[in-house]
């Protein structure tokens, strides 16, 4: 029983001393910028658009992405995104989605829907949330408060966007 106790204790030892500790790679100095692929399901709005900085709002926290930044796979809130790129920035407004930051610097964001923050009228979004306030108070069951709720939860977002902007 000992000489099997120390035959295992041996292989053991032997096996756990093979582990070779590996240390992260040095970040790559050749990323020319971060390369975004933004899409919605009917449309790619950007496909491998080099751009300087991504802002955009996630469950985890407000995240400015920039190239090199550590890989994150971000489900995103509803709110604005911002892309900036060398000719100015481009803000809309995304109903969630998620976010995938790859090693290789390219971001690709996957959204329900978006639009851009120029294209939506403000007055529209007052009228459809006041709307939506009306179905959440009369609404007759759980599943009816739900929906209701969550149109009011966006249009709130919406125009809070607005506002900022």
């Amino acid at each position: 029983m000992f000489a099997l106790r120390s035959v295992t204790r041996t292989n053991l030892v032997k096996s756990c001393s093979s582990v070779l500790r590996t240390y992260a790679s040095e970040a790559s100095s050749k990323t020319e910028g971060l390369i975004v692929n933004f899409s919605v399901p009917h449309q790619a709005i950007l496909k491998n658009a080099s751009v300087l900085q991504v802002n955009a709002s996630a469950f985890s926290g407000d995240m400015g992405i920039l190239p090199d930044h550590v890989p994150s796979i971000e489900q995103l809130k509803p709110g604005i995104i911002e892309i900036i790129k060398a000719e100015g920035s481009e803000k809309y407004f995304l109903s969630g989605g998620f976010m995938v930051m790859n090693p290789n610097s390219v971001l690709n964001i996957n959204a329900v829907e978006a639009f851009k923050i120029a294209d939506i009228n403000a007055e529209a979004v007052s009228r459809e949330l006041a709307e939506s306030k009306r179905l959440f108070s009369s609404a007759k069951n759980e599943t009816e408060k739900a929906a209701a709720e969550i149109e009011v939860e966006l249009y709130e977002a919406l125009q809070a966007a607005l506002k900022t902007n």
